[in-house]
């Protein structure tokens, strides 16, 4: 279907000023079984990889159409590869979102981490980049996103990572679509303010080279300095900062991230925590709605 510049317009509307935060719907092969066991769903009630990804999706089909999930609270949606290619209610899972709820799609893209080195996990290199961004852009994709981590206020590992993301970032841009940067800092690292100063140093050094046009998303750690990524999110080049929860739980994440007045967030677990697929349809929308509610007030 792709996109026309009146819709990508809209969406870029939306992401920039709308109150409200990004749902994380992008677990990926390694951490599926565990999603699913949160739900309630255990190895032994399916059998083989086909069957673990109909069984999420499923779930997140279910999490799609509840009648929380509009754009009155949650503004995007990050959509595993699986996800994008398959169907919600008989429609992309995309146009679904965008169509029937009002929230912008987004892909994760990165392939997982290299091993640690200079106290950091670079992204793995991503075959077919080109491809899959055409593909996205065809199902309507508004933009991707694409983790790394920092495991400590290493100068040169958080300068190799910095610059890694930025230039994925580039590719994406040349395909028309806006990339979200996700370089997390690991909550339980020693150094993590230290961390996060020099983070902000060079991601700024890197969005001041952009041109007019070229404009990017952050997903950042909450910081420990309250505001720390206030400026970024004023960069003219900046759609919108938003957070990860980094294994804070929910109510620690939320608490955390309403003294940032310049973050959302895009959180994953908090959002599907409590929900089983045992629930009755009420039981779980309720469930889902208060979760909703909860990182959406954080959020604003």
């Amino acid at each position: 279907m792709g996109q026309d510049a009146a819709t990508f317009s809209k969406q870029t509307e939306q992401m920039r000023t709308g109150g409200g935060f990004i749902a994380a719907l992008d677990q990926s092969g390694g951490s599926t079984p565990k999603a699913l066991r949160l739900y309630g769903v255990t190895e032994d009630s399916y059998e083989g990889e086909d069957a673990m990804y109909a069984e999420i999706h499923k779930m997140r089909s279910r999490i799609i159409t509840a009648p929380d999930f509009t754009n009155a609270k949650v503004l995007g949606a990050i959509l595993f590869e699986r996800t994008m290619r398959a169907e919600v209610e008989g429609k992309p899972t995309a146009q679904a979102l965008w169509d029937d709820r009002g929230i912008v799609p987004f892909l994760k893209i990165d392939k997982g981490l290299e091993d640690k080195a200079d106290g950091v996990q670079l992204m793995k290199p991503i075959p077919g980049i080109e491809e899959t961004l055409k593909e996205a852009a065809d199902f309507g994709i508004f933009g991707t996103k694409e983790r790394s981590v920092i495991h400590g206020a290493n100068a040169d590992g958080i300068k190799a990572v910095v610059a890694q993301q930025f230039e994925l970032g580039m590719t994406v841009l040349a395909a028309g679509l806006v990339p979200i940067l996700e370089p997390e800092v690991d909550i339980h690292a020693a150094t993590k303010a230290e961390a996060e100063v020099i983070l902000k140093a060079e991601i700024a050094a890197q969005l001041d080279k952009l041109a007019e046009g070229q404009d990017v998303m952050l997903k950042l750690t909450i910081p420990t300095e309250d505001g720390l990524y206030n400026d970024l999110a004023d960069h003219p080049r900046v759609i919108r900062v938003v957070a990860l929860s980094g294994g804070y739980s929910t109510d620690e994440a939320c608490e955390r991230l309403a003294r940032q007045p310049k973050m959302i967030a895009s959180f994953s677990r908090a959002l599907s925590e409590g929900l089983s697929k045992q629930l009755s349809d009420a039981d779980f929308n309720a469930a889902l709605g208060a979760n909703i509610d909860k990182i959406y007030r954080a959020s604003i």
